[in-house]
Parts: C-alpha cells; sequence; structure tokens
C-alpha cells in the first residue's frame, strides 16, 4: 500500500484474524508459556494457518465477498499465507507486536521497519493493552512506542490497525464486585473512549481502531465520535470478536451495524477455533475443518450485512485520504517531536 485508506460510503471491512501465535502454541499443542515449538509443530502450526486461509477461499468461491475480505496473519507462522493473501489481491494485514506481552513492544525490535517493508502489508496491526487509569507509566512507555511507529507509517504511505484491549484493573473489578461481565457493559466503554482519546494526545494515529465489543449502539457512535475527533474524519472503526462465544459477538455485530463509522468487523477465534481443535484432535478431517470456518466467517457477514442500509462491496481504495484531516495528523506528530526520519531514536 502506498497510501492511507479512504472509506467509500458503504465500503466494508470483513477481517479474518489469525496472526495469533502464544495461543496456538498453548490451546492447541498445550504448550507452556515460553516453551517454543519443535520443528514438527512449527510446521503444523504453520499447516493450520493454510488450513484457515483454505477456509477463506471456500467461503469467498461460495459468494463472500471478495472486495471486503482481509486477512490479518504473522510473519512467524503465516509468510506463505501473506503471500497467497497478496497474489490473489485480497487486503492484507500484518502484526508488528512481540505476542502475548502485557506492555506493547516490537517483535523485531529496531528491524520492525525492515519486516514492514519486505512483507509490504495494507495495514500495519498492534494489538495493545492499554487502561486509561492503569499504571502510567507502562502507559506512557507504550504511547512513546505508538507514536514512533504512527508517525514513521505515516511518513512512508501506510496504514495502521490498531486492537485496543482494556483489561481492568484491580480496583475498577472490585468497584463491580468482581463481575467481568458488569465490567464489561458498564464499565469498558468509557474507558475505551478514554484509552482512545489519550492515544491520540500522545501522537498514536490509527486509520482504523479494532474495538471490543461494546453492548449498545450508543456507545458505538461515541466511540467512533472519539476516533473520529479533532478532524479525524477519515478513521473507521471495526468490531473486534475477542475470542468470545457466538451470542456475544452476534450482539456485538448487530449493535454495531449500521452506524456511521463503524465499517466490519475482525473475528477470528470464534470463526476457527473449533475447527481447527477438532482437526488437531482426530475428530474432523481437513476438508470439513475447511468448510465448517467457510460457513462460519459467511454468518459473521450474514449478521453484520442484515440491518446494514445498502450494503456495498465496493473495494477500499489507498493513497486518496482526506488531505487536511492528515495534514493535522502530520502536524500532530511533528509537534511532539515524533519525527523518525534518523533525528530521533526509538523509544
Amino acid at each position: 500500500m502506498t497510501g492511507t485508506t479512504s472509506w467509500p460510503d458503504g465500503a466494508r471491512l470483513y477481517l479474518l484474524p489469525f496472526d495469533h501465535r502464544g495461543s496456538f502454541k498453548k490451546d492447541l499443542f498445550g504448550l507452556a508459556d515460553g516453551q517454543q515449538p519443535d520443528d514438527g509443530q512449527r510446521a503444523r502450526i504453520g499447516d493450520l494457518k493454510v488450513l484457515i486461509y483454505e477456509g477463506l477461499e471456500v467461503a469467498l468461491a461460495g459468494g463472500a465477498p471478495q472486495a471486503c475480505a482481509a486477512v490479518l496473519v504473522d510473519e512467524e507462522f503465516g509468510a506463505d499465507v501473506a503471500q497467497r493473501a497478496k497474489a490473489a489481491g485480497l487486503t492484507l494485514a500484518m502484526p508488528v507486536e512481540r505476542s502475548g506481552q502485557e506492555e506493547f513492544d516490537f517483535e523485531y525490535g529496531d528491524d520492525f521497519a525492515g519486516h514492514i517493508e519486505q512483507s509490504d502489508p495494507d495495514f500495519v496491526k498492534v494489538l495493545v493493552r492499554y487502561n486509561p487509569d492503569g499504571d502510567a507509566e507502562r502507559n506512557a512507555r507504550q504511547a512513546a512506542r505508538l507514536a514512533y511507529l504512527s508517525v514513521w507509517l505515516r511518513q512512508h504511505g501506510r496504514a495502521l490497525l490498531f486492537e485496543l484491549l482494556v483489561p481492568p484493573t484491580v480496583t475498577q473489578l472490585a468497584r463491580v464486585g468482581d463481575d467481568v461481565a458488569v465490567y464489561e457493559h458498564k464499565v469498558l466503554p468509557g474507558l475505551v473512549i478514554g484509552a482512545i482519546a489519550a492515544l491520540q494526545e500522545a501522537g498514536v494515529e490509527p486509520d482504523v481502531w479494532k474495538v471490543q465489543g461494546l453492548d449498545d449502539r450508543a456507545d458505538c457512535r461515541r466511540a467512533v465520535a472519539q476516533a473520529r475527533a479533532g478532524g479525524r474524519h477519515d478513521v473507521v472503526c471495526i468490531v473486534l470478536g475477542h475470542g468470545a462465544d457466538d451470542t456475544h459477538v452476534r450482539h456485538w455485530l448487530e449493535e454495531a451495524t449500521g452506524v456511521d463509522g463503524y465499517v466490519g468487523f475482525a473475528v477470528g477465534r470464534t470463526v476457527w477455533f473449533d475447527a481447527l481443535a477438532d482437526h488437531v484432535a482426530g475428530r474432523c478431517d481437513r476438508s470439513s475443518a475447511r468448510t465448517r470456518i467457510a460457513e462460519k466467517y459467511q454468518e459473521m457477514i450474514d449478521v453484520y450485512e442484515h440491518a446494514a442500509p445498502r450494503p456495498s462491496h465496493e473495494p477500499v481504495a489507498s493513497g486518496a485520504g482526506e488531505a487536511s484531516g492528515e495534514d493535522r495528523r502530520g502536524d500532530r506528530g511533528r509537534e511532539r517531536g515524533h519525527e523518525v526520519d534518523g533525528r530521533a531514536a526509538r523509544p
């Protein structure tokens, strides 16, 4: 991609994420935290990622809109899949964060830029755990690294896909009787908005926010309003499935459907985990697993589009971002001293 994204009315992004690394090792192969797979297990993980991609191909052959379909896959286990997706003309996103860490840092350290240039994804993705009321020093460290990345991407005409997770603090959870469901329903929406605002103030400028599922349409509107605050009219949000069950994911998709500024979803484990687990355990063959993944992906599309006003399968254009919005974002980065042309060191 040579420019930032713009989103024509009705355009959609139906992202199938399988850039998971630590969870593949632990949940599918039973490896302990920090334990590395052997060569055979590494090959098997890579093959499972190919299987997920084959499921997407089946869905596309069955009528899923290719212009909206997108793949999020990692370099470590999914480089071959990334090449196949690019060759097929699909939108490709790839992560730069170190997997399974509480604090964001770069997977490849100072060489992150070289890996981005080599893989050449349409979106560079980060997963960040950021609670605005959490550890202030950790938040500041993360924000500095993310601002550095954000400005580098802007300078090099690349788009940022930001997956925001807001884990509760001990105090926040105690206030709702240690009930995670109550936290997610009553407390999380305000924290999501606060986190977006804090990161924007720090100079982090995503093109797409992957937002945790919100239970109320009004909160979806508030999240978009913050994402687009300050002239960021071309910024959009998508629903993050977060590995939840079908019931929760369907509800979140239904709430976001039709909200101006929401353009789709990123649903991964809900689509493919059960099929992969059964395949690894020998309970279903490759063909059956592939079909199940395709059907589940199509189900997510059907749920999202069910109430969408005049859904369009128009592809996302590149290099056509709103000039005034891009200029303002670039000015904010320079004002904070985040130039990354060699005059400032990476945080």
